[in-house]
């Protein structure tokens, strides 16, 4: 069975809770680096220290009042704070603390995300290997081409997926970027180093340079770093429903006992997991559309880009997480079918060794394109009329002239095709495993 998906870290991280305790932690970190200056008074900044916390009910019943989220929370606060509330958020702008915090949110994702990722990672090694050497049928266009394995097909993605982590590794570093530098970015009423001591505390660097915001071109590569994430999950969720038809038959999604594929069909066992996996993705390239958008913006900054950031930050980093997570059971549960595949790879009569001849036949004299028509000719039969391509070319006189009985055999052996999967597998595996070699 595919492990049930539950998220309470990740909706933790975008819950009213969670969001006002970062404003504090951000508040709080700005008076520190103010108090250790003399900006404020030691008493003042213990009080606020000890006593700043909100309530969201609070904050949301103010909100219902002064229609502005970070005031209605600053009035809150004010009133568990008392007196020394007037220290607070001086020479802030309300976008000091939403990027900020905002920052805080994407790496905290980020973090689940790649834990899922290394999930995925494990599993498609592990079976990789597993299925080193399980043959199958290496198509093109949807048509039969040459043999391959299906551990190679696995460790194609697992290569994939590598590359994937190390995007996303790179954009957590561009996104955990926040500031404290004022309306319009020029530092106004406070010094830069309260901004730098503020985000040290929290683990973030100051933007070199921002608007009233942080530039959004970080944003809209964090977001789009996560829609390529789910597009590479979408591309090995389609090869798995293409070899899970019925037709084909090479895989197949685990099916529980008491499970039910059809509402009218008692048969059927479809790979409806992988199906919402390429749905999903589809999801999530619409917001990476949408983070392209919010690069523009007026001047020092409008804020046509907040509403579009409170629905697709959320949606588009739990949806990741849970794509991840349900890639990794169902490629850590699959149902492979060895014997179907091979079953699928004779079924070719032996076309897919086509290429081997045509270069045996080039290697012995023929030029290419006397060899390419010569065996085009017998594999165009053997799709039309049936048969085997290797009778068909063992009993052809021009192939009778330059191949021994011995060569044409060795040109369908499958082994031979095979032989260099091994290396393939040492190239891959064992690359150290660093963001830099993961940029290649």
């Amino acid at each position: 069975m595919i492990p049930r998906y539950t998220r309470p870290e990740m909706a933790e991280i975008w819950s009213d809770e969670r969001r006002y305790e970062r404003w504090t932690r951000i508040e709080v970190a700005v008076c520190r680096a103010l108090a250790k200056r003399g900006g404020i008074p030691k008493d003042a900044f213990r009080a606020i220290e000890s006593r700043a916390r909100v309530e969201p009910a609070r904050v949301a019943e103010i909100e219902a009042r002064v229609q502005h989220d970070v005031n209605a929370y600053l009035d809150a606060l004010a009133e568990v704070v008392g007196p020394a509330a007037r220290y607070v958020h001086l020479g802030l702008t309300s976008s000091d603390i939403l990027d900020t915090a905002l920052a805080l949110q994407l790496r905290d994702a980020a973090d689940l995300i790649l834990v899922e990722c290394e999930r995925v990672l494990a599993v498609l090694r592990r079976r990789a290997l597993e299925h080193r050497e399980t043959c199958c049928v290496g198509r093109t266009h949807g048509v039969f081409a040459e043999p391959t394995t299906f551990g190679l097909k696995l460790l194609y993605a697992f290569d994939e997926f590598r590359r994937q982590r190390g995007r996303l590794m790179r954009a957590r570093e561009a996104i955990a970027v926040g500031k404290i530098s004022g309306a319009v970015g020029t530092f106004a009423h406070l010094d830069p180093g309260i901004e730098e001591d503020a985000l040290t505390e929290l683990g973030l660097v100051p933007a070199a340079i921002s608007t009233q915001i942080v530039a959004r071109d970080r944003h809209a590569e964090f977001i789009t770093t996560l829609a390529q994430l789910a597009t590479s999950i979408e591309r090995i969720a389609v090869e798995m429903r293409h070899l899970a038809r019925s037709e084909v038959g090479e895989v197949q999604e685990s099916f529980g006992a008491e499970q039910k594929g059809s509402s009218a069909m008692p048969h059927k066992r479809n790979p409806w997991r992988f199906e919402t996996l390429t749905g999903l993705a589809r999801v999530l390239r619409g917001y990476a559309l949408a983070a392209l958008e919010n690069t523009v913006l007026w001047h020092e900054r409008d804020i046509s880009n907040s509403s579009v950031e409170r629905v697709i930050c959320p949606d588009a980093t739990t949806a990741v997480h849970f794509m991840l997570h349900r890639l990794a059971g169902l490629l850590d549960g699959l149902e492979v079918f060895p014997e179907r595949m091979r079953q699928n790879l004779d079924a070719s009569r032996g076309l897919i060794f086509s290429g081997a001849v045509l270069l045996a036949l080039a290697r012995h004299g023929l030029s290419r394109q006397e060899a390419y028509g010569l065996v085009q000719k017998q594999a165009l039969l053997t799709w039309d009329e049936g048969g085997h391509l290797y009778d068909r070319l063992s009993q052809d006189a021009e192939v009778q002239k330059l191949l021994k009985p011995e060569e044409l055999t060795e040109c369908f052996d499958l082994d031979r095709q095979l032989r260099h999967v091994n290396r393939i597998f040492e190239r891959v595996l064992d690359q150290p495993d660093s963001t830099s070699e993961e940029r290649r």
